[in-house]
């Protein structure tokens, strides 16, 4: 074992039962060494950058799509008002920055016409919006995005139901502004890192885990936001070296900054809802091949005994909690279960036997995480004739053991 794997089986094991005075702040240590861990990793820096990127080819559709919304309910001002104040790091390009934005929406929104215009619109929204949840999922650990129909729907609702909330809150605010001062920005960027971290992954995120995820990253936000002006008023002469150039560049950088920060502050909700997680960081988790057996014969058994009672509940994220495991880990026996053609998923995503319980035997469910692979490719094992001798008796055994048995006698015996 290494020097830093004693360190971190100390710092994230061997802390959750450390008495006070020490152990609740080691406990609490144990967050921002985690995020720091995963970001040198370098997996999240690569999704910030690359959501930078999609950021600015899609800023100006977002913001159309939304204006095209609230378009009569006199939300152009309110819309410039949040735009102005993400631009602020920035420094004095802040006011150009803005303007240019508002301007180029106000032309899109003029040269948009028919049916094919506002198609494209809604295909650059939901493409992008795919693209963020992406990232939150592998923030999440979750394996399975959303189908395209909830895709569609689920998005444009959101972006519906945003856009008239939008419009009714912001009113009220603006009128308060000059009396709370620099505040707003600040509790809107948590109110809306808040709703991103609860809605995008695709899976259950409890509204605690949400918040502080969101308080903390706004707070983060908020003091880089403040180092950035102060560089950027520092480094006057970027400008000169830049030219015109120079305003693209840090927009660029200000727009990665915030994603990263985004997207840690997501990686800190996961680890406030899943402290069990904290040792393993990123790093791909695999089953042993007797957890394999294990875990399908497990989760046929709670996935069958539920459907035989009219409930189909499971999803692959909820069977991950119910058995304590990740879901990147149980994912592969899922989907091998699936091309056997033991289980299946419905359009909400809740998983079901595809079959009579009767006619789904234990032995084939074993045979499944055995035989199937995930969806990847496979070599056939050149292997010695005693050891396939000695393999073909213990199936042969286990096969006699089981023969008969259904996942309805397996559920009816227990």
């Amino acid at each position: 074992m290494t020097l830093w794997d004693r360190l971190a089986d100390g710092l994230f094991q061997q802390s959750r039962s450390m008495p006070p005075p020490w152990g609740p702040a080691v406990r609490t240590i144990r967050y921002p060494v985690a995020l720091m861990r995963d970001w040198l990793a370098g997996e999240i820096n690569l999704r910030a950058m690359s959501l930078a990127y999609t950021t600015l080819l899609s800023l100006v559709p977002l913001m159309v799509f939304v204006l095209s919304i609230v378009k009569g309910l006199g939300a152009r001002d309110d819309l410039q008002l949040i735009v102005q104040e993400f631009f602020r790091p920035v420094g004095p390009a802040a006011a150009q920055l803005t303007a240019r934005v508002m301007q180029f929406v106000e032309n899109m929104r003029g040269g948009i016409a028919g049916t094919i215009g506002l198609v494209l619109l809604g295909y650059t929204v939901i493409t992008t919006l795919e693209k963020i949840e992406a990232s939150f999922n592998f923030v999440w650990r979750v394996v399975r995005p959303r189908h395209l129909a909830r895709r569609i729907t689920e998005y444009l609702s959101v972006m519906i139901v945003g856009s008239l909330l939008m419009v009714t809150i912001l009113g009220p605010l603006a009128g308060i502004a000059p009396l709370l001062g620099r505040f707003i920005p600040y509790a809107i960027v948590t109110a809306v890192f808040t709703f991103m971290y609860s809605f995008v992954p695709n899976t259950r995120v409890r509204l605690s885990a949400a918040l502080v995820g969101a308080v903390c990253a706004g707070f983060v936000w908020a003091l880089v936001g403040q180092a950035f002006t102060a560089f950027i008023l520092y480094a006057s002469h970027l400008t000169a070296v830049y030219t015109g150039f120079a305003v693209i560049l840090t927009m660029l950088v200000w727009v990665y900054l915030s994603w990263l920060i985004l997207l840690l502050g997501a990686d800190l909700s996961f680890y406030v809802q899943y402290p069990q997680y904290l040792r393993y960081g990123q790093e791909p988790i695999e089953l042993s091949g007797s957890a394999r057996e294990l875990a399908a014969l497990s989760l046929m058994y709670t996935i069958g005994r539920e459907h035989a009672a009219g409930r189909d509940y499971w999803t692959l994220n909820r069977l991950a909690a119910e058995l304590d495991i990740p879901g990147t880990a149980l994912a592969p026996v899922v989907s091998c279960l699936e091309r056997a053609g033991l289980l299946t998923a419905t359009e909400k995503e809740h998983f079901i036997p595809a079959r009579e319980l009767g006619d789904i035997s234990l032995a084939a469910v074993l045979d499944a995480v055995r035989t199937q692979t995930p969806g990847r490719p496979f070599i056939h094992v050149l292997a010695a004739p005693p050891a396939v001798a000695l393999l073909g008796a213990i199936d042969a055994a286990t096969r006699e053991r089981l023969a008969g048995s259904s996942l309805k006698d397996f559920i009816a015996s227990a």
